[in-house]
């Protein structure tokens, strides 16, 4: 076992995880709700960076329906950015099973 050879793929490996990282932060998903009424952009990093609102569904007597709708179309933003961000982690260690990753 080379222990230079190791270390130097680690490093590697370390670099390519930094990259795809700030490569994950700027690409983005959408997600929906309420039948696309609530649209919602974010980051894979987790960041919500828009929410679309359909005028249709802004109902002043009935806000906690709307807050729902959006509730809703958040987490599943979050939820399918994460998703992808491990899709991409996953390729690039090869399902090592890195912490934090």
């Amino acid at each position: 076992m080379n222990i230079a050879k190791l270390m130097k793929q680690a490093q590697d490996m370390q670099a390519g995880l930094a990259a795809k990282q700030e490569e994950l932060a700027i690409q983005t998903v959408e997600a929906s709700s309420g039948g696309g009424k609530v649209n919602v952009i974010a980051t894979c990093a987790g960041d919500v960076l828009a929410i679309k609102i359909d005028p249709s569904v802004v109902d002043s007597s009935d806000v906690e329906f709307l807050e729902d709708l959006v509730l809703k179309g958040v987490r599943e933003a979050i939820a399918k950015g994460k998703e992808k961000a491990a899709a991409e982690m996953k390729k690039l260690t090869g399902g090592l099973g890195i912490p934090g990753m």
